[in-house]
């Protein structure tokens, strides 16, 4: 297999000249997912915590869509709009991997940055390998 797009309508569609994700291979690139709800295309709410419950349902789809599962994600970059949130973010992140020990979580980074997309409190981008 080459280079193949993966789309689907249970995420939100590309805010710009990109896809959802990206499959070379057995590895999975998903694009920064924003905690937009894709049946609304409005945000799941207000608070970084709304945002990153739709923003792990978002990837879930996505992944489902390639025919990969949480299991496969190798890497995860967490952008915040304020790193106050790392604490809450890791509690939901943690609860989204479902792991008994540190040794089974993705790679990550988590990083401020000036802006977001749509002012989003959080974007997260994921890369899967089976």
């Amino acid at each position: 297999m080459s280079k193949k797009v993966v789309a689907t309508t249970k995420a939100p569609k590309a805010l710009g000249p990109y896809s959802q994700a990206i499959q070379n291979n057995n590895t999975l690139y998903i694009s920064g997912q924003i905690g937009i709800n894709p049946e609304t295309d409005e945000f799941a709410g207000s608070t970084t915590a709304e945002q990153a419950h739709q923003i792990f349902e978002n990837i879930d789809n996505i992944l489902h869509e390639a025919e990969f599962s949480r299991n496969d994600i190798v890497k995860a970059g967490l952008f915040f709009d304020d790193i106050a949130d790392f604490a809450l973010v890791n509690e939901i992140y943690a609860k989204y991997f479902e792991t008994t020990s540190i040794e089974e979580f993705p790679a990550r980074s988590a990083i401020q940055v000036a802006a977001l997309p749509k002012n989003a409190k959080l974007e997260i981008e994921i890369t899967a390998m089976k």
